[in-house]
């Protein structure tokens, strides 16, 4: 199933979510975890987007957050 011409990046899973994956694979079409992982967040995340695509944000200034975070010590002042 997976697409070898798409570019992949790694990304470190508990090993107690791969574990459940490998479970289910039996039950599903796909044979490597990845190719499900990848359906299933694309899944996930295609729901969640729909969700809250028309919700509205709220304006955030920019200088206020870079204060905010410069007095959190995540940024140098």
């Amino acid at each position: 199933m997976s697409n070898e011409y798409e570019q992949a990046r790694a990304v470190e899973l508990p090993t107690r979510i791969v574990e459940r994956v490998e479970d289910r694979l039996p039950r599903t079409e796909w044979d490597d975890p990845a190719d499900y992982i990848t359906f299933v967040m694309e899944e996930v995340l295609y729901h969640v987007e729909q969700e809250t695509e028309d919700d509205d944000f709220e304006e955030v200034d920019e200088d206020e957050v870079r204060d905010r975070l410069e007095s959190l010590g995540y940024l140098d002042g």
